[in-house]
């Protein structure tokens, strides 16, 4: 294993292996998932905090480095309000350390010194999108009202689970999970009143003119279906399963975040847009077979990095089925991250694909890596390695590979991250 190329193992612990590929390839583009990779994943995201000198490290490595997330950049409950805390005023704009790349899974673009657009938006899907967070607070208003009337805790518990962000409204209900942990099917009812929800807004748009412009996301799932919707991932007393209802724009999906990243980061290198200046997430394809089909028609191998993907959220559960087991994969990042996977095999560039395990955070619905001790050498030397990951350990046949990965969560990635950033600096 250890002669091995990174892009080639699995569940590597070597991050010291990680940092040298990182830091010895010049033609480097790292994307990377915010919440739970960079940030402890908490309940309540107007609590998340962010360390200083992972936003240094990030603008350190400008130009090969961009984020990719489901939450936003912008709005009461983005990321930059979180990095504006962690200075002093005005800082951050002037010194440009806000953290370039995509949000609302790939619609809400930025650069490091706050500059935010969204291409391909019309005004007339703003103003829906600007409805939906006083539709969910009605909603769950009305559904307490009949269910717990006089329990004093349901209205902060609403005010934490309703997000208004501006392209990525969202519902998340890790408040109530832990206020009904003990009531798992009346938190279940409330997952399955989430999702009926959703569907009431998709109708609404669609009667609106807007049928091709939402669709739902479920933080986690389990997959997509036959029709492509993602799957609802029930919870049990053990795990709280979907927490995050996001109503989000048609092309807001990590993968297609790849390519709009990719093609800017080519005119950076080149001057030249494979896919034109104006390509946003909205014009891509939505397959994967597809995306790389574009990347080949479109992208000079000459130039092609070595892409290294990070995430925090990838899922397997196995399904019986007439006697069988079949396996629904799912997680926001995983689809990203075996994009960027399945670039490295076709391009044959050594990509790499890294996993955090946030599973030591607020938010209990991650699958912890487990670890076990085995000795190395005759004289009592031991090590830690991996012998089980997050998804369902009989699914070997997963097509995602994880190739390091970060056991102590997110500040262990910082602490890597720091040191690339350093070593790296001309």
């Amino acid at each position: 294993m250890p002669n091995l190329p990174l892009s080639e193992q699995v569940w590597s612990l070597n991050h010291g292996i990680f940092i040298d590929q990182c830091v010895q390839q010049q033609n480097l583009l790292i994307i990377q998932d915010l919440d739970g990779v960079c940030m402890g994943l908490v309940k309540d995201p107007l609590t998340r905090t962010i360390d200083p000198a992972y936003v240094r490290a990030a603008q350190q490595l400008d130009g090969n480095f961009y984020v990719l997330t489901n939450g936003e950049h912008i709005g009461n409950r983005g990321v930059n309000y979180i990095v504006e805390q962690a200075f002093e005023p005005d800082i951050v704009a002037k010194e440009g350390l806000y953290l370039p790349g995509l949000a609302a899974g790939g619609v809400q673009w930025q650069d490091r010194f706050g500059t935010v657009s969204h291409p391909g938006v019309s005004s007339q899907e703003l103003e829906f999108l600007a409805s939906v967070p006083q539709r969910i607070t009605q909603h769950l208003q009305q559904y307490f009202q009949v269910r717990a009337e006089n329990d004093s805790r349901i209205q902060p518990c609403i005010q934490a689970a309703v997000l208004d962000n501006p392209v990525s409204p969202t519902a998340n209900l890790n408040v109530f999970y832990d206020h009904f942990v003990d009531q798992i099917e009346q938190y279940g009812h409330l997952q399955q009143e989430m999702q009926g929800l959703m569907t009431e807004l998709l109708q609404q748009a669609q009667a609106q003119g807007l049928s091709r412009s939402f669709f739902v996301h479920y933080a986690p799932n389990l997959g997509k279906d036959e029709q492509g919707n993602e799957i609802l991932q029930p919870a049990t007393p053990q795990d709280a399963g979907t927490t995050d209802f996001q109503f989000m724009l048609q092309g807001g999906i990590k993968e297609v975040g790849v390519l709009v990243i990719l093609n800017r980061y080519y005119h950076q290198c080149t001057g030249h847009y494979p896919l034109g200046e104006d390509f946003n997430a909205r014009q891509a394809p939505q397959s994967q077979v597809a995306l790389m089909a574009l990347v080949k028609e479109n992208f000079d191998p000459a130039h092609m990095p070595i892409l290294i993907g990070v995430g925090d959220t990838v899922t397997s559960k196995a399904v019986e089925e007439d006697g069988e087991l079949r396996f629904q994969r799912g997680g926001s990042d995983r689809n990203f991250l075996h994009l960027i996977q399945t670039l490295g095999r076709e391009f044959k560039t050594d990509n790499v694909v890294g996993y955090v395990d946030s599973s030591g955070g607020e938010v209990k619905n991650r699958k912890p890596l487990q670890l076990e001790l085995v000795p190395t050498n005759a004289i009592g030397a031991s090590s830690y390695r991996v012998i089980a990951g997050p998804g369902d350990d009989r699914d070997t046949e997963d097509p995602l590979t994880l190739n390091v990965v970060f056991p102590k969560g997110h500040t262990q990635y910082i602490q890597c991250f720091r040191e690339i950033a350093q070593r790296r600096k001309p």
